[in-house]
């Protein structure tokens, strides 16, 4: 079987006109959605170093 690059190209643009792209509104709200799940996901995990941090301290007596 021979391999075409001239067919490949054309089912490449094929596949490419089914992709649905989402909207320029999809895209900064799903954008601002991701910032925003970081900084609940960050403050989570400082909120726990700090605790786990301040247990750990307490019980070894490490000041």
């Amino acid at each position: 079987m021979a391999f075409s690059p001239f067919k490949f190209l054309q089912e490449v643009r094929s596949e490419t006109a089914k992709v649905i792209w989402p909207t320029r509104r999809e895209t900064v709200v799903t954008t601002i959605m991701v910032f925003v799940m970081v900084t609940f996901a960050s403050l989570f995990f400082f909120v726990a170093d700090v605790i786990i941090r301040f247990a750990i301290t307490t019980l070894l007596g490490i000041h």
